[in-house]
């Protein structure tokens, strides 16, 4: 029987023929680079390529970073903006307000000089019957400061109407335009009377009534009209407001026409209330 012949080399010597081989071809690549020319096509084809994909992909990664932060910080800028934006609205808001009361403020004040005789206590209107005029209104003073019943009450340039009801916290007012209200009234240049009657359709108009005036009083457009010293619960002097197209009536014995109050009866806030009263009764209910 042949013996199989056994080619054997110990791992110590196949270890010894590979270094030996990586020193000569680490020595082949100083003299020529023929061997590594087709390492570095691979390397060319495959390595590169990969390369500019990675760059790529981070390059459109960091633009999507940049402009999802983009959007981030201009919805932040855009909350700044709109935070900012509400707050001066309602500043703008606040000094409309201030500024309407300074108003209201300084027109009582006028006719609060204007009428310095008289004690006065002033008032917000916090209510009125009308959507429209302040016909009848609600006043934030009553009793417990001092308002009654009968008292004059005055804002803007002149007469506004009388408190006909009080209660301890609050009182109501009926002003002149009511179709409830008559005032006895006079030229303020010659005292000669007349009447002033409210009327709620004719106020649409911007007007108040006047009636029974003599027939031979001389009166043209713009001469004013105040409370007569006859009345009875109205003072004295208050002013009314304006004539207006005053005309001799059928009967040839009175003068009737219009009268343009010197209140604004659409914008009343606050009013001064008349502490000094009338002993008696008036037409004005």
């Amino acid at each position: 029987m042949k013996k199989k012949f056994k080619f054997f080399l110990s791992p110590k010597t196949w270890l010894t023929i590979l270094a030996c081989v990586c020193f000569l071809l680490i020595g082949i690549t100083f003299f020529t680079d023929k061997l590594t020319k087709p390492l570095q096509k691979v390397t060319g084809s495959i390595i590169i390529p990969l390369q500019k994909g990675i760059n790529g992909i981070g390059s459109w990664l960091t633009e999507k970073k940049d402009l999802f932060q983009s959007v981030e910080n201009l919805q932040k800028e855009n909350d700044e903006l709109k935070t900012k934006l509400s707050e001066l609205e309602e500043e703008n808001i606040k000094m409309k307000l201030e500024q309407v009361e300074y108003n209201d403020l300084k027109e009582l004040y006028k006719i609060d000089n204007v009428y310095s005789s008289y004690e006065k206590i002033g008032a917000n209107v916090i209510g009125r019957n009308s959507d429209s005029w302040y016909d009848t209104f609600i006043i934030d003073k009553g009793s417990a400061d001092g308002i009654e019943v009968d008292m004059n009450v005055i804002a803007g340039n002149g007469l506004v109407g009388i408190v006909y009801k009080v209660s301890e916290k609050y009182s109501h007012v009926r002003s002149i335009i009511d179709d409830e209200s008559k005032v006895s009234s006079m030229l303020m240049n010659t005292s000669d009377v007349c009447a002033v009657s409210g009327d709620l359709k004719l106020i649409e108009d911007g007007y108040l009534r006047l009636s029974y005036l003599d027939a031979d009083v001389k009166i043209s457009d713009g001469d004013m009209i105040v409370t007569s010293n006859v009345s009875k619960k109205f003072l004295p002097g208050i002013l009314i407001g304006y004539a207006k197209d005053i005309e001799t009536d059928s009967n040839n014995l009175t003068q009737s026409g219009y009268v343009i109050p010197a209140v604004d009866f659409k914008h009343i806030q606050k009013v001064l209330i008349i502490t000094q009263k009338k002993i008696t009764g008036d037409t004005v209910k």
